[in-house]
């Protein structure tokens, strides 16, 4: 199916009982000025029963349960320890419920909020202690059945306390090549509707996009999206198209399944500002959500709105010959990124000011990478 962008706009696409062991507690706490963090391979956690740290249903929302769980190698699983006294997985923080310091307090997924109940060391006798609560990471009741849930307790030396955690300073949960700090400094002024945890999480839909080619392919790659996102929605500002007036224009009637979410439902929205009744019915057959019947899950949605994003970018040639994930694995170069997304109305010495404003914006970002931008830069 055609999925034609030629129509655009300014700023458019724009997770019992027990004694304490207070000699084993002392020992943990004596470790904590000369913790080194363990090792463990692919970003997991494993412990008790060789079994891994799992988020519960693989659900990055707010107070998801992290559980006990046979390792499967998904993104549940996978764990980062960036270094700032967190781990995290799905975008998102290990966290103690309430901010408890109780023996048997449970731990959920959460929002990174840089509290003391998202604060854990990994010491070098495998523990991870919580310093607010002194107490250990825990398997509740010492069962290594799939779906325990994991606790803090006071810190026993015991086998359902022993873990082989990432390293300090590993990769982000996702193995996304833009940490969290780069985004927020790429987006210093973003609406909070585009939450790096929701990207993290659209990135399983497409795990080739920025993990194709070497490390500078890649980086390049998540430079040039962002690059186009931040020009599409002025800085991650806009969730919408801001012209009004244009939303009736969207609805393309011809089309068999018609607009059934109204005749103005189809207006830009998201990180690419998805646009047109036929892109909806697109994006949404592509990842399995009713877009056409409900294009405001867009704009409600994070990880909707991000994912929709990353359709367009790794599916979607546009105007031009080829999809931007293409062309930046390639070498075709920054240039026909933009020809594939906007080409009809800026390549070609059309509109040089907006191609420029676009590639100022990649050599930002990919000096906030750390790489070179490469050539071919315009089209």
């Amino acid at each position: 199916m055609s999925v034609s962008r030629s129509k655009r706009f300014s700023l458019r696409r724009i997770a019992f009982g027990r004694l304490a062991v207070t000699a084993a507690l002392a020992a943990v706490l004596s470790a904590l000025s000369t913790a080194v963090p363990a090792q463990a391979a692919d970003g997991q956690i494993t412990g008790l029963a060789g079994k891994c740290v799992d988020v519960a249903g693989a659900n990055s929302a707010n107070g998801t349960a992290v559980q006990l769980y046979e390792c499967n190698g998904t993104a549940a699983q996978r764990w980062s320890n960036p270094g700032d006294g967190t781990l995290r997985a799905l975008g998102k923080c290990l966290d103690v419920v309430d901010r408890s310091t109780a023996d048997g307090a449970a731990v959920q997924l959460w929002d990174c909020t840089g509290g003391a109940n998202q604060q854990w060391v990994v010491t070098a006798a495998h523990d991870i202690v919580n310093p607010a609560a002194d107490k250990c990471l825990d398997v509740r009741d010492n069962n290594s059945a799939n779906g325990t849930r994991l606790q803090i307790w006071t810190c026993t030396g015991a086998a359902n306390q022993k873990w082989n955690a990432p390293a300090a300073g590993g990769n982000t949960p996702s193995g996304f090549v833009v940490t969290e700090t780069q985004f927020n400094r790429m987006f210093p002024n973003r609406n909070g509707f585009y939450t790096y945890s929701g990207l993290v999480q659209a990135l399983n839909s497409y795990p080739a996009f920025a993990t194709t080619g070497d490390d500078t392919t890649r980086k390049r790659e998540a430079a040039a999206f962002l690059a186009n996102v931040s020009h599409e929605t002025g800085g991650l500002v806009h969730i919408v198209e801001q012209n009004t007036a244009n939303y009736p224009h969207y609805c393309d009637s011809s089309r068999p399944y018609g607009c059934p979410a109204g005749q103005a439902a189809y207006y830009g929205r998201g990180p690419i500002q998805l646009s047109w009744n036929f892109n909806y019915k697109a994006a949404g057959d592509a990842l399995g959500i009713d877009l056409l019947g409900n294009p405001w899950l867009v704009q409600n949605d994070a990880a909707v709105a991000w994912r929709t994003g990353l359709w367009y970018w790794n599916t979607q040639s546009g105007p031009g010959t080829m999809t931007p994930h293409n062309a930046m694995v390639s070498g075709a170069g920054f240039g026909q990124t933009i020809r594939s997304i906007n080409g009809a109305l800026e390549c070609d010495g059309r509109n040089p000011a907006q191609v420029q404003s676009r590639v100022a914006k990649y050599q930002e970002f990919t000096a906030v990478l750390g790489v070179s931008p490469g050539d071919n830069l315009y089209c």
